[in-house]
């Protein structure tokens, strides 16, 4: 079995390769594609659309003054980049004075194809990327392809099951994170519960939750209201059904209040 470097080193080749094939008309090619984009398009993008091309497999995201190239893989929800991560990336890059991720630990779960991993790495944090473990190979090669020689700290990759053995795979004496990181982690499956007690499970007192959700059926406004049962929350972007939430643990509350 191939290391995930070696599996980068392979995908990169074979992108230098089909450069070459093209006698260098990729970049004329791109723009050209760009500017095939009609302006009532542009003007009916919310405001967190990212600037991207997608090719084939690929998707080419443009965030922190960076490119970055994500791999697709379409036989998992894992595989594909949803619209709460395109508006988080967004968020993150366009308030960095306000929510600075400079030498930050930071943890995201459900970090499907990476992209959100990348940018909070490109922002100067210390990331743990997490999902279950059979998408790893892509999450791990996307989150190595864009970080590589550009960051502080180089991101982890790790296998995490929602609700399962957590004190046994992060205890809490080892792993704590100043933010956790979430996007579109709430769709129509079977493990919303598990999802909640992961979020609590990892918002500590200190640690900032950063939820990112996209409504699409009635279990995503249920989740949402156990949500706020469960932390301190506060809206900090919406557009339409798109919205984002900053969330603390009841325990840091109640510590803020006695303090006062």
């Amino acid at each position: 079995m191939r290391s995930g470097e070696e599996v980068v080193e392979d995908e990169e080749e074979e992108e230098e390769e089909e450069e070459e094939e093209q006698g260098g008309n990729g970049a004329e090619k791109d723009k050209v594609e760009e500017k095939e984009e009609s302006a009532a398009q542009k003007q009916q993008r919310p405001a967190w659309a990212p600037c991207f091309y997608y090719r084939a497999d690929k998707e080419v995201h443009y965030y922190v003054g960076q490119k970055i190239v994500i791999g697709a893989a379409l036989d998992s929800y894992a595989g594909t980049v949803w619209p709460a991560a395109l508006a988080l990336c967004h968020y993150l890059d366009t308030q960095r004075e306000q929510l600075s991720l400079v030498d930050k630990a930071v943890l995201e779960i459900g970090a499907g194809t990476g992209l959100m991993s990348v940018v909070a790495a490109l922002l100067g944090a210390s990331v743990t990327a997490t999902d279950l473990p059979e998408v790893l190979g892509n999450l791990r090669a996307n989150v190595m392809r864009n970080t590589r020689d550009r960051c502080r700290c180089t991101p982890q990759v790790a296998a995490l099951s929602w609700g399962h053995d957590l004190e046994s795979t992060f205890p809490t004496s080892v792993f704590r994170y100043d933010y956790v990181l979430a996007a579109d982690v709430v769709y129509h499956h079977n493990f919303l519960d598990e999802l909640l007690v992961t979020m609590k499970y990892f918002c500590k007192p200190g640690t900032t939750l950063i939820w990112a959700n996209k409504v699409r059926f009635e279990t995503d406004l249920t989740f949402t209201e156990n949500f706020k049962k469960a932390f301190h929350t506060r809206l900090l972007a919406e557009d339409g059904e798109m919205k984002i939430f900053m969330a603390t643990c009841k325990e840091s509350e109640r510590q803020n209040n006695m303090d006062g």
